[in-house]
């Protein structure tokens, strides 16, 4: 009877929509009971009323259905619902999808439409929906993320988490998908409330921006380094200790080797998220990092202190000076005061040329990937090119400095060894008064120097090297070791790969990082001062430039020196002309004055990323 019933209900509907008018022509929806009269059999009424969708009219998206004869008919063909009418925001997202590209429509995903319900950011039904078509995704299912959504945890990360539900991007080339593998790890990783209410460590994030593939992530190059995704995988993310993990120690080389052809079960001992301020675990960069920064306060703490008493000193001396000037005193009268003696000669002049150049180059470049979390560090490495150039301009001027340190080295054997104009064996040569070795005499000139600071005693005078020249020729040597040495491990990381374990790099990296700040606030505030900064010298010592300094100023702050020569009759031998020519002059000083600025300039740009907590 029921079977007779629901064949007989279409053409009852059909012939009352002959004999009256229709909803539709009255201006009204088409009422759903009527729809549901054949199309009962495909989706259940009660289902759809407790659907989302289920306060809508049919007609509410099926909205070209007007006239119900011509539907029945099928003299109108049934159109396509349009999601967009409702959903724009959606819509909106969808349509600039690779969803949309690849003709994947609404319907395609929401097939459950007249039962659909809202998922209540259940994200296990995303990944029920996504696996439906990405089925070849199957790790990701049984990855740390994937199981803890299956438990119920909507903290851990779900497709949608990183390619959104609507929005859904292609993945691309080049930069566009190496911040991808990046950029939607930090999205959840960086939560630190999140990271806590899972017991996971927030310290990945933290670690991975402190290490040169974060660096340049930061500064806007994540195509030239290691992302997240290159080291955990896409999709796979499993523990350390799972065999099938890529971070597991017998998958670890091969993971490497992605990047770096070369690697070795030694070199896969990095620690890619090493804490030096985790003593427990991590106890050989603890102790790197307290050591470095133990020289790095040290260093400045004296010498800043030294630079400081000196400026006041200096400041009361000059006003000393001149009221006597006013008061109608007269100075000691010096002889042919102006007369230039050599101090420097062409190849000495020339080797602190390349330690000008070479040391602005390696600031430049370095100074940007060492505060990568300022602005102006995006600024000038986009200025540069890039960190690939400016990689590559860091290491020409890193071989520039191997080159003058080596000069250095030939300079002093040729003096201890070789010259003959200087009087004594090794022993006598590397301690007496023209070396740049520390000697007794240089307690005696720190004693006399700190008396003249605090008015204690006339302002000494000194021999051919005073104790911070000294000082300044020595770091060197250090900065080599220190500077020199880390940077060449980091630039050759597989070749060093192959006899020191991974951690080293971690080492070379605090060493090479801490090293160079110090090197860079000494020069541009204790070297500037020493050398330019002080009153007598202010603006800048031109010796440097053209190897000559006046009898007066020698007699005056190297007069032991003159002495010397003197008592061994010698001082015309060092006698000459001023022979630099207005261009050379011009040039020179120009270069000096730029190299001063720009190292005033840097260090301007280091004081504010130190005040603002950058450089980690």
């Amino acid at each position: 009877m029921w079977r007779v019933v629901s064949r007989l209900l279409p053409l009852l509907l059909l012939l009352v929509s002959w004999s009256a008018p229709s909803f539709a022509e009255q201006g009204m929806a088409i009422d759903p009971a009527t729809c549901m009269g054949c199309h009962s059999t495909k989706f259940s009424v009660k289902e759809f009323a407790a659907s989302v969708h289920g306060k809508n009219a049919c007609t509410s998206c099926h909205v070209d259905i007007t006239d119900l004869v011509k539907h029945m008919t099928k003299a109108v063909k049934t159109q396509k619902v349009s999601c967009e009418r409702c959903h724009k925001k959606e819509n909106s997202e969808h349509y600039a999808s690779i969803h949309a590209e690849k003709d994947v429509t609404c319907a395609s995903c929401h097939t459950d439409i007249h039962t659909h319900n809202y998922w209540k950011n259940d994200k296990r039904k995303v990944i029920a929906k996504c696996i439906q078509c990405h089925d070849k995704e199957k790790g990701f299912q049984d990855s740390v993320h994937g199981k803890g959504v299956a438990k119920g945890n909507m903290d851990s990360a779900a497709c949608n988490d990183c390619h959104n539900l609507h929005d859904i991007k292609a993945l691309g080339t080049g930069k566009e998908a190496r911040e991808f593998h990046t950029k939607v790890c930090m999205s959840c990783h960086s939560n630190q409330e999140m990271m806590k209410r899972n017991n996971i460590a927030n310290v990945a994030v933290r670690s991975y921006m402190n290490s040169y593939h974060g660096k340049n992530y930061r500064l806007g190059f994540p195509e030239k380094v290691a992302g997240c995704a290159d080291c955990h995988s896409a999709h796979a993310i499993l523990p350390h200790t799972d065999p099938k993990s890529t971070l597991h120690p017998d998958n670890l080389t091969k993971t490497c080797a992605q990047c770096h052809s070369r690697a070795t079960s030694l070199f896969a001992k990095y620690y890619s998220h090493g804490d030096h301020s985790d003593k427990d675990n991590y106890p050989f960069l603890y102790y790197t990092f307290i050591a470095m920064t133990s020289l790095l306060l040290g260093t400045f703490t004296v010498f800043w202190l030294h630079t400081m008493l000196w400026m006041f000193r200096g400041f009361v001396d000059n006003r000393e000076r001149q009221n006597k000037l006013i008061a109608g005193g007269h100075q000691h009268v010096i002889a042919e005061a102006h007369k230039p003696y050599r101090r420097f000669n062409r190849l000495h002049i020339f080797l602190h040329i390349l330690v000008i150049t070479s040391f602005l180059g390696l600031s430049i470049t370095g100074l940007p990937l060492k505060f990568s979390d300022q602005q102006w560090a995006i600024f000038m490495m986009k200025f540069l090119g890039g960190s690939a150039n400016a990689g590559f301009i860091h290491r020409i001027c890193a071989v520039i400095t191997f080159v003058y340190f080596g000069a250095a080295l030939a300079m002093s054997f040729h003096f201890l060894f070789i010259r003959k104009d200087i009087k004594g064996n090794f022993i006598q040569r590397l301690f007496g008064p023209d070396s740049l070795c520390p000697n007794l005499r240089d307690i005696q000139d720190v004693t006399a120097m700190v008396k003249w600071f605090f008015f204690k005693g006339p302002k000494p005078t000194f021999e051919r090297w005073t104790y911070w020249e000294k000082f300044d020729f020595l770091a060197v040597f250090w900065g080599m070791f220190a500077i020199g040495g880390s940077g060449l491990m980091l630039w050759f990381p597989e070749f060093f790969g192959l006899f020191l374990p991974g951690w080293a790099f971690n080492i070379a990296t605090i060493v090479h990082s801490d090293e160079a700040l110090l090197a860079t606030g000494f020069i541009f505030t204790v070297h500037f001062f020493n050398t330019h900064g002080r009153p007598e010298k202010f603006p800048m010592d031109f010796v440097v430039f053209n190897g000559q300094i006046s009898k007066e100023e020698m007699i005056e702050e190297r007069g032991d020196q003159w002495k010397r020569y003197e008592e061994e009759g010698i001082t015309e031998q060092f006698a000459c002309k001023h022979t630099s020519g207005v261009v050379y002059d011009f040039l020179v000083k120009g270069f000096g004055f730029i190299a001063l600025f720009t190292g005033i300039g840097l260090l301007v740009l280091m004081i504010m990323a130190l005040v603002s907590g950058g450089g980690h």
